[in-house]
């Protein structure tokens, strides 16, 4: 027998958009129900680059303070090796934000964190093991959504249903809504390899030749992002994972000594990158937003605060009307208005980094710096340029939904 529920808002996916719009719909007295098929929030590999916009969001909502008491690493300065020449590329000090710097949080501790604070609000529910796989119509309308769960089937009818089940959306297929590709040329593959007290501050990445090896500081670790041609992964297990080990000490000489530790393919994990979005993020009763609207390529590590300034676009636009009843498809079409644009032009910035800086689709010599990074080395003060794209964003948003 289905069991079934009522509320205003049902939200598919319990990750940085769901949790956040399900918080703020929460806190500003919209019933909310997020559901997550998972049992925890613990995924490896998962984005936590936590940029200055989302941590000026904790601040707003009067949870910085508690939120970097939780174990992390702060970035003020992005470098990079650039065909053997280590040059500064961001410098997030001059921001006008309360924080001037990148937080590297493990995701299930933001999540964690987050869900936590919403679950202060009566009208906040999460429900672990929650699985999505259908909505619900009245004609055109969508209704609400069932799911399977440890107890059975679950069917929940709601007001409004948000997508924000990731990249491979069931809610995004069950709609119809069609996705438009943007042709990547990269995958990416993730690994740890330990990290000693001698080795050298963090850096954004090693650019040789077209290639990409990027070190994440994880404190006792290093998060290692090989950049790979697109759908290769087969032809390097093919060389063998010694040549893999050859290719990441090529561009980071000092992991010589440890490399050894990735002794099975089991260690290293494929990320498919995909550059996407909807034409149209809604329909009547249904809102997509994050990686289920539009999903992001790794390159600047901007998908996890887009997703979260979703969240918020959202609520500062839907949670007053959504209080009292349903709300319209112009009501929806008005955050896809808001929230479209800056995902278009980062997911083209995205592109260019990709065909033009990534794939090797530049002159000179091997050893030569790109003109726009010898600008970014002889003149600091661009380097606020990139840090302001990556650490706050196109059209940044702020709490506008009343707290109760």
């Amino acid at each position: 027998m289905t069991e079934k529920l009522q509320t205003r808002c049902v939200i598919a996916g319990g990750g940085p958009a769901g949790i956040m719009a399900g918080y703020l719909l929460a806190r500003a007295g919209v019933p909310v129900i997020v559901l997550e098929k998972h049992a925890d929030f613990f995924r490896d590999f998962r984005g936590d680059t936590i940029h200055p916009s989302t941590l000026e969001l904790m601040y707003e909502l009067g949870l910085l303070d508690e939120f970097l008491k939780h174990p992390h690493q702060e970035v003020r300065e992005l470098r990079a090796v650039v065909n053997g020449q280590a040059v500064p590329i961001a410098d997030f000090t001059k921001l006008p934000t309360h924080c001037k710097f990148l937080a590297f949080m493990p995701q299930w501790d933001f999540l964690n964190f987050l869900s936590m604070h919403a679950k202060a609000f009566s009208s906040f529910q999460l429900l672990m093991q929650h699985e999505v796989v259908e909505l619900t119509f009245d004609r055109q309308r969508v209704t609400g959504v069932r799911a399977k769960t440890p107890r059975g089937d679950l069917e929940i009818r709601a007001d409004l249903v948000i997508g924000a089940d990731g990249r491979h959306s069931i809610i995004q297929t069950c709609a119809g809504l069609e996705r438009q590709e943007f042709g990547v040329a990269i995958d990416v593959l993730w690994m740890r390899i330990s990290k000693k007290q001698d080795d050298p501050q963090q850096t954004l990445g090693f650019f040789q030749g077209g290639k990409l090896l990027v070190l994440l500081d994880r404190d006792d670790y290093w998060q290692c992002g090989f950049v790979i041609p697109k759908d290769h992964f087969d032809d390097i297990k093919t060389r063998g994972l010694q040549q893999l080990q050859n290719d990441i000490v090529s561009f980071a000489g000092f992991l010589r000594d440890r490399i050894a530790e990735l002794d099975d393919w089991s260690k290293v994990r494929l990320l498919t990158v995909q550059i996407n979005r909807l034409r149209d993020w809604c329909r009547d009763g249904l809102l997509c937003i994050g990686d289920s609207a539009h999903a992001m390529s790794p390159a600047g590590g901007v998908g996890i605060n887009l997703a979260i300034q979703d969240a918020v676009a959202t609520a500062n636009l839907l949670a007053e009307k959504l209080r009292t009843g349903p709300v319209s498809v112009d009501d929806l079409r008005n955050v896809q208005a808001r929230r479209e644009w800056p995902t278009r032009l980062i997911q083209a910035m995205q592109v260019f980094i990709h065909r033009r800086v990534v794939t090797g689709q530049t002159s000179g010599r091997k050893d030569s710096l790109p003109i726009v990074v010898r600008l970014l080395k002889w003149f600091p003060v661009l380097r606020q340029i990139p840090a302001r794209f990556i650490g706050i964003g196109p059209r940044p948003e702020h709490i506008c939904s009343g707290g109760r």
